[in-house]
């Protein structure tokens, strides 16, 4: 159902084709990943069960608003380059920057829509082709819109975006932070009609991974990962020397730091907590961070994305996961990945993550993506969370969610 087809044989329900065509004539991204080989060059495709795992459930909701994608882009080399400088201090040079294998990124996301499934369908489908067609020179042109949306973006002075603004010559090629920012801000502009769009959104979170050995990225000893995350999916490394998670991302909810932050030196506070202890900004979202939820955006609902880069060396990360929070609402950062450690492939692992949330009464939509790296079996040290998951299967034997499976 999630598997990326060709453009000409996609179909869109949402926006009428040739309001997007602008974005979609330059698209050059695959579902399969290249590497170089002693003879050449050979490619593995993204959807094998041994590639990417996933296991996806609608739990006990009347429809599935969960949607992921995965895609082989190429993207500007010089941007790649001042983006690893920038962030890492990497001084990149390889040999032919032009060869498509040194080019090459594989995009990964996760969309949790929320108020029907209009805007994480559209992201499914597009935003890896918008990622990799965005052009600097309609940033001003998007600039304009932004400010148009009034409250919140009155104030808003470009974030990300802010040196293209004004063009000029000398403006530098972009990098992932603002190729992410205004692909994500353009997702909106070009929802905008849409009238499903008002009410209904969708978190984003996406993780690009860029090998600059030019191996693939489960066996490349010097990745790239750059996370793009909107809302609170959780991206999530474990290391292989003792297991322990490294979170990338962090849940844009209005009662957490940033937010808070954010939200009240702009807007003021608007945060609404009920009986149960759910806050809800307005009143009504758990996401101060979404796309789509355009009847919101003056009121500081943002879609730009907390952009986070890391280099993974050697083999010292076994996997990377995402999960919607289907899944992380059930289960601490920890138990995913212990719950991933010792399968025997990325599929089996994602099932397994799923199962256990399911088991605890999971009944959300629920979404997981495993990723392997370099390190994949070669994960060490004790599981920390065996006897606390043992405890809580246990205490939900019984439950009217195991009676309902």
């Amino acid at each position: 159902m999630h598997r990326i087809l060709p453009l000409q044989f996609q179909s869109s329900k949402v926006l009428n084709s040739t309001f997007c065509s602008s974005f979609t004539s330059s698209r050059r991204y695959h579902d399969f990943v290249r590497f170089s080989t002693p003879g050449g060059a050979g490619r593995v495709p993204l959807h094998a069960p041994t590639i990417i795992g996933v296991s996806s459930s609608r739990g006990t909701r009347g429809h599935q608003e969960d949607y992921y994608a995965f895609a082989s882009l190429l993207l500007d080399p010089e941007g790649l380059q001042a983006g690893l400088k920038r962030t890492l201090g990497i001084d990149w040079a390889p040999k032919n920057i032009s060869d498509p294998l040194t080019r090459q990124v594989v995009f990964v996301g996760l969309y949790d829509g929320h108020g029907g499934s209009t805007v994480s369908q559209y992201l499914r489908q597009e935003l890896h082709g918008l990622f990799e067609s965005v052009d600097k020179a309609h940033i001003p042109e998007l600039y304009l819109w932004i400010k148009d949306q009034g409250g919140y973006f009155k104030r808003f002075r470009g974030g990300a975006l802010t040196p293209w603004i004004n063009q000029s010559n000398g403006t530098p090629p972009l990098d992932l932070e603002a190729r992410a920012t205004q692909a994500f801000f353009e997702v909106d502009r070009l929802l905008s009609i849409e009238s499903e769009a008002r009410t209904c959104g969708a978190t984003a979170s996406v993780a690009i991974l860029h090998s600059l050995d030019t191996r693939p990225f489960f066996s490349s000893t010097k990745l790239v990962l750059t996370v793009a995350h909107a809302g609170d999916a959780r991206v999530l490394l474990c290391g292989t020397n003792d297991c322990l998670v490294r979170p990338m991302t962090e849940n844009h909810h209005p009662d957490t730091l940033m937010e808070a932050t954010r939200l009240r030196r702009m807007m003021g506070s608007s945060l609404i907590t009920d009986s149960f202890g759910e806050s809800r900004w307005m009143g009504a979202l758990a996401n101060t961070r979404a796309l789509g939820d355009l009847k919101w955006k003056p009121y500081g609902v943002t879609p730009e994305p907390d952009v986070r880069t890391m280099l993974l060396e050697g083999t010292k990360w076994a996997y990377m996961i995402i999960v919607s929070d289907g899944v992380s609402s059930i289960l601490s950062d920890q138990e995913i990945v212990d719950v991933a450690r010792g399968a025997p492939s990325p599929k089996k692992a994602a099932e397994q993550i799923l199962s256990y949330s399911e088991e605890l009464g999971g009944e959300d939509n629920a979404t997981v993506v495993v990723v392997p790296l370099s390190g994949w079996r070669l994960v060490q040290g004790p599981d920390r969370t065996r006897a606390l998951r043992e405890y809580r299967s246990q205490q939900a034997v019984g439950s009217e969610r195991q009676r309902r499976m």
